[in-house]
């Protein structure tokens, strides 16, 4: 959409416009480049790109120039009325013989021995009826349906996540390989994730003060210059300032190139221990930042997260 505002010279002198300024990207002006005699006529023209923004928009143009009120403001108003959602628009990602609304079940968070379930739609967009089963399926997740969907009709995967039968902390990720009429490739593949997490929401004021404490000496480490193909080793010590023994649940690093392992993994009042880790810089180069997460039952500071950062030099003349 576009609309031409018009301007006439009502002055004594050229007015020369010297900036037009849109409140946001989706407006853009353009307008009178040459100075605009007395008695002559200009324009600022505005295009408004209403894709991806349906409802009341109000968009507002400041002029400025030379004149006597060096700044103008322009106002464009207006409704933009969304189309009509297709298939496509509503199930955008394909997987052979069906669409869904995502090839991702995020199950955010979900408390250890917990059970939650979720629901996802899958159309059939072909012409045959299309029998949905899995395969590589873990024993803490359970598929229910949608078994055979006619061509045009939906059908729904009903998904249940038991964290206990998962033993394990923090974001985690399966893959699931869905078959269409008991056949199937690598890119019928559905991604499973959650974060599993303690649930300390029973315990008593008490059992707080009482809990573990995790107190890290120093969180980020930075470990300057090294060379390519070398390994650079730190200690990140922490002590347990709680009244209960600390246990470390799990610990891991952002990519393959960091190893970390603890000293030990419970850690008794009082006491101080660390956490190895050893960076390989390989072939990388340039700035680095590599993480490690902690995970503990430390109701107050579950999660802790330490980095590691420095620059790797290429060998001189690369």
């Amino acid at each position: 959409m576009d609309y031409s505002f018009e301007f006439t010279n009502s002055g004594n002198t050229p007015l020369v416009i010297t900036r037009v300024v849109a409140s946001c990207g989706c407006t853009t002006p353009e307008w009178t480049r040459q100075p605009v005699p007395p008695g002559q006529k200009g324009f600022v023209k505005v295009t408004f790109d209403p894709r991806n923004r349906p409802g009341q928009f109000a968009k507002t143009i400041t002029v400025m120039t030379n004149g006597v009120q060096p700044n103008a403001v322009l106002r464009v108003q207006g409704e933009v009325i969304p189309r009509e959602k297709t298939l496509e628009d509503i199930y955008p990602y394909k997987m052979g013989n069906v669409r869904l609304k995502s090839n991702h079940i995020p199950f955010v968070k979900i408390l250890n021995g917990q059970k939650k379930t979720m629901l996802a739609e899958v159309v059939n967009v072909s012409e045959e009826p299309v029998e949905i089963s899995f395969t590589g399926v873990p024993p803490h997740l359970a598929f229910e349906g949608p078994g055979t969907i006619n061509p045009g009709e939906k059908g729904v995967m009903e998904i249940t996540y038991d964290a206990a039968r998962k033993n394990d902390w923090g974001f985690v990720i399966d893959r699931i390989r869905m078959l269409q009429n008991g056949q199937g490739d690598f890119s019928y593949t559905l991604t499973i994730s959650a974060t599993i997490e303690d649930d300390f929401s029973n315990m008593t004021p008490e059992e707080l003060a009482n809990a573990p404490s995790i107190q890290f000496k120093e969180t980020t480490y930075e470990f300057g210059n090294m060379e390519q193909n070398t390994q650079v080793e730190h200690d990140f010590e922490f002590t347990n300032s709680g009244k209960s023994d600390l246990i470390i649940r799990k610990v891991s690093s952002s990519c393959g190139c960091t190893a970390v392992k603890p000293k030990e993994n419970v850690i008794r009042p009082g006491q101080t221990s660390y956490i190895k880790t050893i960076f390989s810089s390989g072939t990388r180069v340039g700035r680095q930042s590599k993480t490690v997460t902690i995970i503990t039952n430390d109701p107050k500071n579950t999660q802790v997260i330490l980095r590691l950062t420095g620059n790797v030099v290429p060998p001189e003349g690369k």
